[in-house]
């Protein structure tokens, strides 16, 4: 589904439970953003060739937090796009995500998945992709959980900050957050930006009083 030019939100099916990827286009690079739950390599590679992006075509992969259905698919685009493709997450996640530290939420996994950081990202960077993305760093769903606004087309990307139901935000995600009086912090962060559009990982897009929902939720705590 396309948010905006350039700005495409996939979705993959695990047995029945949707998530959105985002992809980000421009000129002759891609922006990845989040890869699915494991085992999901293939319908990640269909998504983005439908959306005109063969996955040979990735140059980053930022990835919002360590949570299994995020970094799922990391260890195959590793495989397959080697020192290509360059991977952005927070220093807080970062352990987690190279197989360092168990998972937070997914500790009783045997094998999770894992694979290297490139990068590690602050609160406030900007990074040079698509016109430019502002890194916010958004802890309470995990400590180095980050969202990001894309400038060109106003889009914020909340990961699992929040979740949408039917195209309305829902709020914060209690049962899957580590710290909620964080995540309630979190989402202050997003006052001041001119967003239209809001994409969560779970529940996909929200358009129409986005800014007035989320101040509803601030002012409701």
């Amino acid at each position: 589904m396309e948010i905006f030019k350039g700005v495409e939100m996939l979705h993959l099916d695990y047995h029945g439970y949707e998530i959105h990827p985002v992809l980000l286009s421009g000129q002759d690079m891609a922006v990845l953003i989040d890869t699915g739950f494991p085992g999901q390599i293939e319908e990640l590679r269909t998504a983005m060739e439908k959306a005109g992006v063969p996955l040979t075509k990735l140059k980053a992969v930022i990835l919002t937090h360590q949570d299994v259905d995020h970094i799922g698919c990391l260890p195959e685009i590793l495989q397959e796009c080697g020192q290509r493709v360059q991977i952005y997450a927070h220093a807080l996640d970062k352990p987690y995500i190279q197989g360092e530290i168990p998972l937070v939420k997914d500790a009783h996994l045997e094998n999770p998945p894992k694979g290297r950081v490139d990068h590690t990202v602050v609160d406030g960077q900007e990074l040079p992709f698509c016109g430019g993305i502002r890194v916010i760093h958004t802890p309470g769903h995990t400590p180095g959980h980050i969202s990001l606004y894309v400038r060109q087309s106003k889009t914020l990307i909340a990961g699992d900050s929040l979740y949408s139901v039917n195209g309305t935000l829902a709020g914060i995600h209690a049962p899957t957050t580590l710290d909620m009086h964080a995540a309630r912090l979190s989402l202050k962060k997003y006052v001041d930006l001119d967003i239209a559009s809001v994409v969560c990982y779970h529940g996909g897009v929200s358009r129409g009083k986005v800014k007035e929902q989320i101040a509803g939720m601030i002012q409701g705590e």
